[in-house]
């Protein structure tokens, strides 16, 4: 075995999903002994075997992953609860592995993901749904692009051609539930004071285990970053039709 074939072969392991329990797995998916491979390349000690010495980076890198994912996503966790959601992270990332340089792109297709996965709270699919959805446009409000806004000049020069833009950081949504006061809250919990909401004005300190009740209630929300906070501003339904025609370039 050469070098390359060796960092393969221990990527390969390393990266394999971890069974429901987060233990490394004993068969792989071709039907061979995890514990027959690693002992081809790695040496047991007095303490631990091939397998289990693989079974800590295996786990490790699982827990880095699912962590990441927790991290942009801690309102869904509340939400759902730790088991809950470290099953439903799992089995996410088996079907959508990292592929990029940044743990920061990883969690980008769970909102679609979930629209397909009701299993994981099939009574609140929808608030699980509007959490995710919300959570991950905060992420792409706080670090996606920024171009110099119009200035009183540009204004009075515009005419019947000119097309208006958005800021690529602004997400437009439609909702169901109130979620921004929920995610606010537990945001609250877990961040510094970065994000701001006009749905409420003062509110107390809440604790993730008193999570704001949510009641089916549409709202209409955008997102956007303002000095380095990101804001969800609540607008009504024509100022999302309005923004959403300008975000489309018409």
């Amino acid at each position: 075995m050469d070098l390359l074939e060796l960092q393969r072969r221990m990527a390969e392991d390393v990266m394999r999903p971890l069974t429901a329990d987060f233990q490394m797995q004993q068969v792989t998916s071709e039907g061979l002994s995890t514990e027959e491979l690693a002992a081809t390349y790695i040496k047991p000690n007095d303490r631990l075997s091939s397998f289990e010495r693989l079974e800590i980076y295996n786990r490790q890198y699982w827990f880095r992953v699912t962590g990441a994912v927790a991290e942009d996503f801690p309102a869904l966790q509340a939400v759902l609860g730790d088991k809950i959601f470290d099953r439903l992270v799992l089995a996410y990332l088996r079907e959508n592995p990292s592929t990029s340089f940044t743990l920061r792109n990883l969690g980008s297709k769970l909102p679609q993901w979930l629209e397909q996965h009701a299993e994981f709270a099939p009574r609140r699919h929808d608030l699980v749904l509007d959490v995710a959805r919300l959570e991950w446009a905060y992420v792409e409000a706080f670090d996606s692009a920024e171009v110099a806004p119009l200035t009183l000049e540009d204004f009075s020069s515009l005419g019947a051609d000119s097309t208006l833009s958005l800021q690529p950081h602004l997400r437009l949504l439609h909702l169901k539930h109130p979620v921004d006061e929920l995610v606010l809250a537990v945001h609250r919990e877990t961040e510094p004071g970065d994000i701001m909401s006009n749905a409420v004005t003062e509110r107390r300190d809440m604790k993730r285990a008193k999570l704001p009740r949510m009641r089916r209630k549409a709202i209409h929300l955008a997102v956007h970053r303002f000095e380095n906070s990101v804001y969800y501003r609540r607008i009504d339904r024509e100022a999302l039709l309005l923004l959403t025609a300008l975000q489309r370039g018409e």
